[in-house]
């Protein structure tokens, strides 16, 4: 009986190695395993899965991802419609929603709970896209480090909004100003920093009124 690696079987295939992971906690494919606990594949069960046609309805499963920055913006309602302005685009397209995670988190949070989970699932192959509005709502700077771990695990990103809206060049505004108040403190030391980070929290306030405004 031939044998194959995972990454043998998942080239021929067409998949990632996870694909196949995900695949046998699914009992859709039966790899066996050798004293060492290494998985082999065989070609006889490739070729089954290939002359049906693969494992169907996988290509079609996908993730959604929301996220605003305040609870305020999450308590006016922003964030669930932007969930569902993301669940009808799955639908038109007739993706299988497979997880929807949100998080009411600046953009610069990188220890999001709702991102994480968005890692997790896609690092053990139960999904092939991850539906987003804008790519700042996954990330603010860093992106394209995400987008390509998503890619090493077969995720494509789909952006679906081609213009952000005025609130989020609010937001960016807001995070650039905490940012330079970050290392400015950093700069001129506790002392120093403490007027920096008072005239900072000024700026940023002024923005958040401006922004609230322009909204009413």
């Amino acid at each position: 009986m031939e044998l194959l690696s995972i990454s043998q079987a998942a080239k021929k295939l067409g998949v990632h190695p996870n694909r196949l992971r995900a695949w046998e906690k699914r009992g859709l494919i039966n790899p066996v395993r050798l004293p060492s606990g290494q998985r082999r594949y065989p070609v006889d069960e490739i070729n089954r899965i290939l002359g049906t046609g693969g494992v169907r309805a996988e290509p079609e499963a996908v993730v959604l991802y929301a996220r605003v920055s305040t609870r305020k913006q999450a308590g006016a309602g922003n964030l669930d419609r932007q969930v569902e302005r993301l669940r009808q685009y799955a639908r038109e397209n007739g993706f299988t929603v497979r997880a929807e995670f949100t998080d009411v988190a600046s953009g610069l949070n990188q220890k999001r709970r709702g991102l994480m989970n968005v890692l997790k699932l896609a690092e053990r192959g139960e999904y092939m896209k991850l539906i987003i509005e804008y790519p700042d709502r996954l990330a603010r700077f860093g992106y394209s480090y995400i987008e390509r771990h998503l890619r090493y695990c077969g995720v494509e990103i789909i952006a679906i909004a081609e213009k952000e809206p005025e609130d989020v060049r609010l937001e960016l505004v807001r995070d650039l100003l905490a940012i330079v108040a970050s290392f400015s403190a950093r700069l001129y030391g506790a002392r120093g920093g403490k007027k920096v980070r008072q005239g900072f929290r000024e700026l940023i306030a002024g923005v958040s009124q401006d922004g609230e405004k322009e909204e009413e």
